[in-house]
C-alpha cells in the first residue's frame, strides 16, 4: 500500500496542482495519516510482544530485539543524516533563490518590459492624437468633407508628418471602414471590440493590445465628425511584449514564493517527515520480518537445547525447507539429539546391568558376617561393608583416609603384602575398641584386572574373639583339671601330718612347743587356702550342666541383693527392681551365683577405693537395676568403687584379678553362667554419681525371657 499511496500523494500535490484547500488533496493525507497510525500499531504491537518475550526470557527473544533494533537504526540514522543535510541543502538553495540580487535582476526586468511596453502606448497615443487632430481641423476647415476627401488628407497628413503608423483607418460605430490612409487594407483589419469603443468614448483614447500580430491598436474618437473614429496601428515587438507578461507572472511567483519559503519549508519537512516514519516504520517491520524468520528457528533450538539439558531427549525442532545453515543446524539437531537418545538408552542398560550387579555386590557384603575393605593401589580406603565398620568400631567418614591411619593395626600386614607381591597374607591381629580387644583373623590379597594390572586390595577379616576366647578358656579349664588333680591328692597327707606333728610332738619340744605349733597352724592354714583354689578349680573345670526351671528372675535378683546387704553392711546397695515377676527359663541357683558374685564384686570395688583413697566424704553404693522388653531382661549393677582398668580385654580370663586376695575365676565363672543360659555379660565404665570425682563399673547381664507373659506377683523391695 505504500508505493500505492504515495503516487496518489505526488500526483495529487504535483501534476493535478491541487491546493490546500482541496478536498482530494485532504481526503489522500487522511488516507495517509490512517495508513500510517496503522503500521504503527501493528508495528508497536510487535514490539510490544518482542518486548513482552524478552522480559519473559523467552528462547531467541534477545537475537529478536537485536535484530529489530539493528534494522530500525540503519534505517533511522540515515534517514536522520539524509533530513538533516536535506534541511540545511534547501535552506541554502532557499536562501540563495530568494536573495536580494536575483530579487533586483526580476523587478529590473520587468521595469524595463514595462517602459518598452509603456513607451510604445505613449507614442501610440501621441501619433493617433496628432493625427486625429489634423482631421479634426480639416473638417473645420471644411464641412463639407466627404469620405473621399477625408482619405485624401488621410494620406497627406501620414506623408507629410513622419509617424510611426503602420495603418489608419476612419471607422464609424460599428466598426466599417469609412476612409482608409496609405498601405492600410481591408484584409488586415482586425475589427475593435465593443469595449474598445466604450473605452475610446469615455477616456478619449483606447489602446487594444494585439501580441499575436505584434501590434498595438489606437482607437480615438473625432468631434469634428459624427460617428466617427480614428483607428491606428503601430508595430511592436512581440517578443519583448510576451516576455513582458512572462517577467510579470515570474515576479508575481517569485514575490509569492518569497513570502511563501517558510511555509514551503515546513511542507518539505513535514513531506519528508511522512515518508520517514513510513520509511522507518517499514524498516522495522522488515526487521521484525527478517528477525522473527532468523530468530523463530533460532528458538526453537534454544527452547529444544533447554530441554535436552533438563534431560528429555525425545524433543525434535521442526525442519525447515531450504538448504541454508539455519535448515541444517535444525536437521543436525535432530540427527544429534536421535543419537544421544541411542546412546543414552544404552549407558542406562548399561547402567542397569551395573547396578544390578552392584546391589547384588552389596547384597553379598552387607550380608556376610566377615569384614571387607577395598583399597585403591595406594592403600586408601575405597568401600567398606558394614560388617567391617562393626567390627573395627569406624564411622562413615573412613572412606578416601589411608589403611594405615584408619586401621594402625592393619599397617604392618599390609606392608607386607605390599613388598612380598604375592597372592596374599594372613595373620591374626589384635585390635583394643572401646575398652575391649577383639581378635581379627586377616587376610589381605591384591586385586588385579583383566591383563594383570594391579587395580588395588581386597582386606577380609573375621572376628575370632570368642573362638580364641573359647579355646582360652578350654585351655584354662584343662589346665585347671590337672592342677586340681595333681595338687588336690597330697594336700590331705600334708594337713594330716601337720597335725600328727602338733600332737605328738608339742610336748616334747619345750619351750618351743608355742613355735612348732605357729608354724603347723600355717601349714593347716596354707593348705586349707590350696584347698580351697583347687576347689575353685575344679568348680571352673567341671561347670555342671544348667537345670533350666522356670524361674522368677525379679526374685532371685531381689534374694541376691538382700543376700549382700546384710553380708556388706557398709555399702549402700539400691535396687530398681520391677513390681511384677519377670518369668525366664534358667537354673536358679546358678543365676544366683552369678548375681551374688557380680553384686559382691562391685561392693569389694568400693572397699579398694577405700583402701586406696581413704573414706573422706566418700559413700560406698551400689546400684542394681531391671528392665525388660518382650524377649529380654536387662541387669544392671553398677557401683562408685575403683573402676575398671584400662586394659579390659582380659578381665574374663581365669587368674586375672585387680584385687590382692582375689583368685580371678570370679568372673570368668559368671559369664559362664551367663553364655550357658544364652545371655551376655559386658563390663562397661559407669556414669559418675553425684557428688563423686571419678567413675565406677558397670555390669551389664542380659538375659532371654518367656514370651508367655508375665506374672503380676508383688515383690518385697
Amino acid at each position: 500500500m505504500a508505493p500505492i499511496l504515495a503516487a496518489i500523494t505526488y500526483f495529487v500535490v504535483g501534476p493535478l496542482d491541487q491546493g490546500a484547500a482541496s478536498a482530494q488533496l485532504r481526503m489522500v493525507l487522511l488516507v495517509d495519516l490512517v495508513y500510517v497510525l496503522v503500521v504503527m500499531a501493528l508495528v508497536m504491537g510487535q514490539v510490544a510482544r518482542m518486548v513482552a518475550a524478552r522480559r519473559a526470557k523467552s528462547a531467541g527473544s534477545r537475537l529478536h530485539l537485536r535484530l529489530t533494533g539493528v534494522f530500525a537504526l540503519s534505517a533511522l540514522i540515515p534517514t536522520v543524516l539524509v533530513a538533516v543535510f536535506s534541511v540545511l541543502l534547501i535552506s541554502i538553495a532557499l536562501e540563495g533563490l530568494f536573495s536580494e540580487p536575483v530579487g533586483n535582476v526580476l523587478r529590473t526586468s520587468l521595469t524595463t518590459a514595462r517602459a518598452y511596453e509603456d513607451e510604445h502606448r505613449q507614442e501610440l497615443s501621441r501619433d493617433a492624437r496628432v493625427l486625429a487632430g489634423n482631421l479634426n481641423r480639416e473638417r473645420q476647415a471644411n464641412l463639407f468633407m466627404d469620405d473621399g476627401e477625408v482619405r485624401r488628407v488621410l494620406g497627406e497628413v501620414q506623408t507629410q508628418i513622419k509617424l510611426g503608423l503602420s495603418e489608419a483607418f476612419v471607422l464609424d460605430a460599428l466598426g466599417n471602414i469609412t476612409a482608409r490612409g496609405l498601405n492600410s487594407y481591408e484584409f488586415g483589419y482586425e475589427l475593435p471590440g465593443p469595449d474598445a469603443f466604450e473605452q475610446a468614448e469615455k477616456d478619449g483614447l483606447a489602446i487594444i493590445e494585439d501580441f499575436e500580430n505584434n501590434e498595438f491598436r489606437a482607437l480615438v474618437p473625432l468631434p469634428a465628425f459624427p460617428d466617427r473614429y480614428l483607428y491606428v496601428t503601430r508595430e511592436v515587438d512581440g517578443s519583448v511584449l510576451s516576455l513582458l507578461d512572462d517577467t510579470t507572472e515570474t515576479v508575481e511567483q517569485y514575490e509569492e514564493l518569497a513570502n511563501e519559503r517558510g511555509q514551503l519549508l515546513f511542507q518539505f519537512g513535514l513531506l519528508y517527515l511522512g515518508f520517514a516514519v513510513i520509511l522507518i516504520l517499514g524498516a522495522i517491520w522488515g526487521g521484525l520480518w527478517f528477525a522473527e524468520r532468523l530468530s523463530r528457528p533460532v528458538g526453537r533450538l534454544v527452547s529444544a537445547s533447554q530441554r535436552v539439558g533438563s534431560g528429555d531427549l525425545d524433543v525434535r525442532v521442526i525442519e525447515d525447507d531450504g538448504d541454508d545453515e539455519i535448515s541444517q543446524l535444525g536437521h543436525y539437531f535432530n540427527q544429534m539429539t536421535s543419537r544421544l537418545k541411542g546412546q543414552r538408552d544404552e549407558l542406562l542398560e548399561t547402567n542397569r546391568l551395573t547396578e544390578r550387579r552392584r546391589r547384588l555386590f552389596d547384597s553379598v557384603l552387607s550380608s556376610v558376617t566377615s569384614g571387607v575393605v577395598g583399597l585403591d593401589p595406594d592403600g586408601r580406603v575405597a568401600f567398606v561393608n558394614p560388617s567391617a565398620k562393626r567390627l573395627l568400631s569406624v564411622g562413615p567418614d573412613l572412606a578416601d583416609s589411608a589403611l594405615s591411619v584408619a586401621v594402625p593395626e592393619f599397617a604392618d600386614l599390609f606392608e607386607r603384602v605390599r613388598s612380598a607381591n604375592s597372592e596374599g597374607v594372613q595373620d591374626q591381629v589384635n585390635l583394643l575398641r572401646k575398652g575391649q580387644q577383639e581378635s581379627l583373623l586377616v587376610r589381605m590379597s591384591p586385586r588385579q584386572n583383566a591383563d594383570g594390572a594391579l587395580e588395588g586390595y581386597v582386606v577380609a577379616f573375621d572376628d575370632v574373639t570368642d573362638l580364641v576366647s573359647a579355646q582360652r578358656m578350654a585351655a584354662w579349664g584343662d589346665v585347671a583339671r590337672r592342677i586340681a588333680h595333681e595338687i588336690k591328692n597330697p594336700l590331705t597327707p600334708i594337713r594330716l601330718s601337720a597335725e600328727r606333728i602338733q600332737r605328738k610332738f608339742g610336748k616334747h619340744v619345750g619351750k618351743d612347743a608355742a613355735t612348732l605349733e605357729q608354724m603347723t597352724d600355717v601349714i593347716v592354714r596354707q593348705t586349707n587356702d590350696l584347698r580351697r583354689i583347687v576347689d575353685e578349680f575344679s568348680k571352673f573345670a567341671r561347670m555342671p550342666e544348667p537345670k533350666l526351671t522356670i524361674s522368677d528372675l525379679t526374685k532371685l535378683t531381689n534374694d541376691a541383693v538382700a543376700l549382700q546387704r546384710a553380708g556388706q553392711p557398709g555399702v549402700k546397695i539400691k535396687a530398681d527392681l520391677p513390681k511384677e515377676a519377670i518369668l525366664a527359663e534358667l537354673d536358679g541357683t546358678m543365676i544366683s551365683q552369678a548375681l551374688t558374685n557380680l553384686i559382691k564384686n562391685a561392693g569389694e570395688a568400693t572397699e579398694t577405693y577405700i583402701e586406696k583413697h581413704g573414706r573422706d566424704g566418700y559413700q560406698p553404693e551400689v546400684r542394681v537395676a531391671m528392665s525388660h522388653t518382650e524377649n529380654t531382661v536387662t541387669i544392671t549393677i553398677v557401683d562408685n568403687g575403683i573402676g575398671l582398668p584400662e586394659d579390659r580385654s582380659r578381665l574374663f580370663e581365669p587368674y586375672v584379678t585387680t584385687r590382692d586376695s582375689g583368685t580371678g575365676l570370679g568372673l570368668p565363672i559368671v559369664k559362664k553362667i551367663i553364655e550357658e543360659h544364652g545371655g551376655n555379660l559386658s563390663l562397661t565404665g559407669a556414669d559418675k554419681f553425684d557428688g563423686q570425682n571419678h567413675a565406677g563399673a558397670c555390669a551389664t547381664i542380659q538375659l532371654p525371657v518367656m514370651r508367655a507373659g508375665t506374672q503380676a506377683t508383688k515383690i518385697p523391695a
